[in-house]
């Protein structure tokens, strides 16, 4: 047969194939229906395991593996088809529903936040980008942030949860398992690093460099080509400058911004040293309550999975399915259980779907442990 031809023969088994896939879609939703009536799980393991078998079979060794690839993709469609049709109204439901009436159609100008530092730090830049007139609570912990929004004292909070260099900052995505708040939104700031000494004094003259673990992370190729120089892990970039201006010493540096360096009157000797010129840092906004503004096009999700194969690619294949894209999967040990995971995930979605409402008010509900972060968009 020609080329022609074969391509001929296969347009007519796809059409052959379309209509047998959307039949047996049908008839999937319909076995929903009836798990439903008799209090079933969608998924059967058992069942599913018996079909592998028999399809493995019929189709022979050569093809063995390909048909299990391509049936396991079928029972991931079908489940995702069945959670979707037998979606119920659920307490997260209606909150989120609520949260998209109630939401303001604009981001507040003016707010109470609580930033982890002291003035001039990038957690204070980046508030200054989201709030036109913030006013600002400083903290020493990023734990302090978590907890003034958790009781109140401040209806925002402004937090660092990953630099393109450095990676997460684990700390935070610990807390996040310990607190309650939601994502409102969310900045990309660059962060350009400069090194900072007291005014008289030279790169020759140093000794130590101080600053965030972030802020020496991001500049290691200069600390590796100075490895006589001590290195002092503070709990912010502007504390480090602030300290290195109170110390009066000659032989002591910070990586900072050269905002710090106006507000601390040092000297920048380095401008623009980290490791890489594309080096950005995002930062969420929390908040207390759960709100929703218009254009909100991210959603972020914090859960845990049962202790089983197949468990993380059964849930990515929920997303697959909607044609979500995942823009973030962390992965962080959960305290006292050995080999067990809290995962977060951020993924392009919007509320306004019916369907990513749907699956995400299911998967809190049938998952063990499943905390909606929020929905919101990113600014730059």
């Amino acid at each position: 047969m020609e080329l022609t031809d074969l391509r001929g023969r296969i347009d007519e088994i796809d059409t052959q194939l379309a209509q047998l896939f959307k039949q047996r879609m049908d008839i999937a939703r319909q076995v929903a229906e009836q798990k439903a009536k008799t209090g079933k799980q969608v998924l059967d393991p058992s069942r599913e395991r018996q079909v592998l078998s028999r399809v493995s079979d019929l189709v022979g060794e050569d093809y063995e593996s390909y048909a299990r690839l391509l049936w396991n993709t079928l029972f991931d469609v079908s489940r995702s088809s069945q959670r979707r049709a037998l979606a119920q109204d659920t307490p997260l439901k209606e909150h989120i529903a609520k949260a998209l009436q109630d939401t303001p159609a604009l981001f507040p100008k003016k707010a109470v936040v609580a930033v982890q530092g002291v003035e001039g730090a990038y957690s204070q830049q980046a508030c200054d980008k989201l709030f036109a007139l913030p006013s600002i609570l400083y903290f020493n912990q990023f734990e302090g942030v978590f907890q003034a929004v958790e009781k109140g004292l401040c209806p925002y909070g402004i937090l660092p949860i990953e630099n393109s260099s450095a990676g997460s900052v684990t700390q935070v995505y610990d807390l996040m398992k310990q607190y309650h708040f939601h994502i409102v939104r969310s900045i990309k700031l660059k962060v350009d690093h400069a090194l900072l000494v007291n005014p008289g004094a030279a790169l020759s003259d140093i000794k130590e460099v101080c600053s965030h673990s972030q802020g020496l992370n991001q500049c290691t190729r200069f600390l590796k080509e100075h490895p006589e120089i001590k290195i002092t892990v503070m709990e912010n970039t502007a504390a480090a400058a602030r300290y290195v201006a109170e110390s009066g010493r000659k032989d002591i540096a910070a990586i900072s911004s050269l905002n710090c360096a106006r507000l601390y009157g040092l000297t920048p000797i380095l401008e623009n040293f980290q490791d890489s010129d594309h080096n950005y840092t995002r930062f969420i906004c929390i908040g207390k309550n759960l709100e929703i503004f218009p254009g909100s096009d991210k959603i972020s999700l914090m859960l845990t999975l049962p202790h089983e194969p197949g468990s993380l690619h059964g849930l990515i294949a929920r997303f697959a399915a909607l044609g979500l894209n995942l823009t973030k999967l962390e992965s962080r040990p959960i305290p006292g259980k050995d080999f067990e995971f809290m995962f977060y995930f951020d993924f392009s979605g919007s509320f306004q779907e019916q369907a990513v409402l749907d699956m995400v008010s299911t998967l809190c509900r049938d998952l063990p442990s499943c905390t909606f972060l929020g929905a919101y968009s990113e600014v730059f």
